[in-house]
Formats: C-alpha cells, structure tokens, sequence
C-alpha cells in the first residue's frame, strides 16, 4: 500500500488532505479491501517522509468519516463498511475533471480535442 502513497509538499493542498484524498481513493477503487490493515503512522510517515502528526491527522479523519476504524491495541483497518454517503469513482475525480474543463475553456480547446488529449492519455 505504501508505493501507491505520495505527495507533493509544494502542491496547494495540505499534506494530510492529499494523505486522505489518496486513502479513499485506495478504498473506492478496491485496492483496500475492508478489513485490511493499514501501514503504521511511523511507517507511513517515513515512507512519505513527513511529519507523524500530520499522518495521524489524516487517518483521524477517515476514522472520524467511517472510511477506517481504530481500536486499541489494534493496528487501523479499512472499515467493513463504507461511509454511508457512498462515493463513486467518478465523484472522486469530478473536482480534477472540472478543473480540466475550465483550463480547457479558457485556453479555447474545444470539446473534441480535449477528448482527444484524454483518450490518448489513457490509451498510453
């Protein structure tokens, strides 16, 4: 799990909300399947190479939004069921996809060369 895990320092988005972002991605994507244990905040923090608090933030967050569960004495697991406003793939990437259209829109791409450029990218 670690290996699909980064984050960009100079990015405009705090590090423990890329964390969060990237973890409930894992989980709606099925790469975390429930029940599944996740790294420690030390191991995750050494490997992102960031600060433990800010990972612990980040995992307080899906516990407190129902995407993982804590219990004392136990490492952090994926919860077994997802949080009851379930999210698709396609809510997940709908932020990003809008900011595509509107750089796209400004720069006068027009419908179909923006199509183009994305199924070429997939396609590589």
């Amino acid at each position: 799990m670690l290996e699909q895990l980064n984050v960009n320092p100079s990015s405009g988005d705090p590090i423990y909300r890329q964390l969060n972002q990237q973890i409930v991605r894992l989980i709606v994507g099925g790469q975390l399947q429930p029940q599944q244990v996740l790294p420690s905040v030390r191991q995750i923090a050494e490997h992102l190479a960031v600060n433990p608090m800010t990972v612990s933030r980040a995992i307080q967050q899906l516990v407190e939004q129902g995407w993982l569960e804590r219990r004392r004495g136990q490492p952090t697991r994926v919860a077994e069921q997802a949080p009851s406003e379930k999210i698709s793939s396609a809510e997940l990437i709908s932020p990003q996809a809008n900011a595509l259209i509107a750089q796209a829109k400004q720069l006068g791409v027009s419908l179909e060369q923006l199509q183009a450029v994305i199924e070429a990218s997939w396609n590589q």
